[in-house]
């Protein structure tokens, strides 16, 4: 089958940093769905993976942790879907990824994929919405429910792909005042658009431009891009006994800044039920399932920014070029062989 991959970890510019390769059928387990593959979308955890990871060698990774597809074969143990079935999915960062024709995850990772969108259109969702449904309801705590209870989220990176789940999921299920942050017109009105109820600038000191826009403290923050270099400016902005989650990679992080005022420090990655198996990893289908209908009922929009073509070699390059660039808006979608 086509796929595309990779045999030595490379800068992007390079030719044969994503390469277009063949690969053998994959075989599905008792729990696992075989998928033709329809679209894919691409996140940053594909440029970290590609930079950080070589291959032994011989043997191409093939990354991708999006997809939309239908169920071609099941598992002897699968309960949860049938052949036919309609499905989108963000895998497990143990497996190999997503970007062939055909591919193989367990179930209970697995939604039924909304009934109004487009492969490439559903292909957005997966891993930004169940990064921003736990970092949101179960790591930061957050009641469903539009009752006004006076807290207030900052997002910063709120344009990005998980920003963009975040601040609907914030405006559309919860009773809390939402500041988006973002850097350039396009971006601040999209996050506008998205339903951000505050714009904020995070060029400039995150507290100062706070308190220009009549905030003087937030009760909980989405740290979603450049943590360990906002990271005074959040203590600063926090108020008293309020939370922090953060789902991006920094050297270090002096928490000792957070003792003063008794904050609590949250980390989400959305791979940890599938990387440890734990025993209510079905929450992520179940979360899937939510989002879709959340779709369907026109409650959520999909995030896709940007539409780069077929799955190829090429088009996956000049998607992780925009992606390293840290100007892309929403999600990038590729669609088809």
């Amino acid at each position: 089958m086509k796929a595309v991959g990779y045999y030595h970890s490379l800068p992007i510019q390079d030719p044969q940093a994503l390469q277009d390769i063949e690969l053998p059928e994959p075989v599905a387990g008792p729990r696992d769905l075989l998928v033709e593959v329809k679209a894919i979308s691409v996140n940053p955890v594909d440029t970290k993976v590609r930079q950080n990871t070589q291959p032994d060698a011989g043997t191409a990774k093939v990354l991708g942790w999006d997809v939309a597809g239908v169920v071609k074969a099941v598992g002897s143990d699968v309960s949860l879907f049938k052949v036919g079935d309609k499905v989108f999915y963000a895998g497990s960062i143990a497996r190999p990824g997503a970007n062939s024709e055909r591919h193989v995850v367990d179930e209970r990772i697995v939604g039924h994929m909304p009934n109004s969108l487009s492969f490439a259109d559903a292909a957005a969702l997966p891993l930004t919405a169940i990064t921003a449904w736990e970092l949101l309801f179960e790591r930061l705590g957050i009641a469903q429910g539009k009752t006004d209870l006076h807290q207030r989220l900052l997002i910063v990176g709120a344009a990005g792909g998980v920003g963009s789940i975040l601040t609907q999921l914030a405006r559309q299920l919860t009773g809390l005042k939402v500041i988006g942050s973002a850097s350039r017109p396009e971006t601040q009105a999209w996050v506008r658009e998205l339903g951000a109820d505050v714009i904020v600038d995070h060029r400039q000191p995150l507290s100062e431009a706070l308190k220009q826009a009549g905030i003087d403290a937030v009760t909980h923050v989405a740290s979603l891009t450049q943590t360990d270099q906002h990271l005074a400016q959040l203590v600063e902005a926090l108020a008293p006994q309020g939370k922090l989650a953060l789902i991006d990679d920094p050297k270090t992080l002096d928490i000792a800044l957070l003792k003063r005022k008794s904050l609590s420090l949250h980390w989400e990655f959305m791979y940890t039920r599938s990387l440890f198996e734990t025993p209510d990893m079905i929450e992520q289908h179940h979360l899937l399932n939510r989002v879709a209908e959340l779709i369907d009922a026109g409650t959520l929009r999909t995030t896709v920014g940007e539409h780069f073509g077929t799955i190829n070699a090429s088009n996956l390059r000049r998607a992780h070029a925009l992606l390293e660039s840290g100007k892309s808006k929403g999600k990038i979608v590729l669609e088809g062989f």
